[in-house]
């Protein structure tokens, strides 16, 4: 059982499409596209996450989806960290169609300042996602990876998910490196995050990366946090800007000497209390 833990689906409108840099992928990307790339890649189930629309419309539905479509085994949906009726929302999102597919929450922290997550407000969220039983998602900038740190401690019953590795600098290669560990160590040190090989051809050299480039931070990641704390993603489709699903599923299985079954399945499976048949 192959999982991949982080993709998503949008239509064209999603107003941050309207970047110039990413009109490659500014065009709708449904469920027919999501399966026909399973099928090449060899991968029998995900985890669609919030796509940067910022409401709550679309986490409906996502759960709505996800229920009429098997591929999909549950749902990262968005939630304001500071909406005053957290509690409620999630409630609300679990009471209608596809809500026992929520299996976790993300805010898109990485555009707010550093110490945001060290907010009172921001702090009183993540219990309340994590008192719902739901995984606190973390999208954040490698300048924000202290602050992860530091709100995993403070909630050390809580389950967080890093994405993407917290963002490395990896085109700026060996100075990318060496921040990046520094920073991310205390990260690992929580034992309840998990992080996700995912967004890593996109910090590379789009235009050129090699699979050499990804390496040294694949190997640090396996290192701090081990297999069984980490998850392949695609990253699907923002991926499409550097690579194909494919190519990054290859990628990852090259470096790591095949598709080791913790970081290809069982991780995911246990983070995110899948539910997989």
């Amino acid at each position: 059982m192959i999982v991949d833990s982080h993709q998503h689906l949008w239509t064209a409108d999603y107003a941050w499409l309207a970047e110039p840099a990413l009109t490659r992928i500014r065009r709708d990307y449904g469920v027919e596209d999501l399966r026909r790339n399973l099928r090449a890649a060899g991968v029998d189930r995900t985890v669609l996450v919030e796509a940067a629309r910022g409401d709550n419309a679309e986490t409906t539905e996502f759960l709505a989806l996800a229920a009429a479509t098997d591929e999909i085994a549950g749902v990262v949906g968005w939630a304001s960290l500071t909406d005053p009726d957290l509690a409620g929302t999630l409630a609300a999102h679990r009471a209608g169609p596809g809500g026992h597919l929520l299996v976790g929450i993300r805010d898109q922290v990485q555009g707010q300042p550093d110490d945001h997550l060290d907010r009172a407000d921001v702090r009183a969220g993540l219990r309340t996602v994590a008192d719902a039983g739901l995984v606190n998602e973390l999208v954040v900038r490698v300048e924000q990876l202290p602050a992860v740190a530091r709100a995993a401690a403070a909630l050390p019953d809580g389950r967080f998910v890093l994405d993407h590795l917290g963002k490395p600098r990896i085109a700026a290669g060996a100075a990318g490196l060496d921040q990046w560990r520094t920073l991310v160590a205390p990260v690992a040190a929580c034992r309840n995050v998990v992080a996700k090989l995912s967004g890593l051809v996109t910090e590379a050299d789009p235009a050129g990366w090699t699979v050499d480039d990804l390496r040294p931070f694949v190997a640090s990641a396996v290192e701090l946090f081990g297999p069984d704390r980490l998850m392949f993603g695609s990253d699907w489709p923002v991926c499409e800007l550097a690579a194909t699903y494919g190519q990054v599923r290859d990628a990852l299985s090259e470096i790591l000497g095949g598709s080791p079954d913790d970081i290809f399945g069982t991780t995911a499976i246990s983070t995110y209390r899948l539910e997989i048949e």
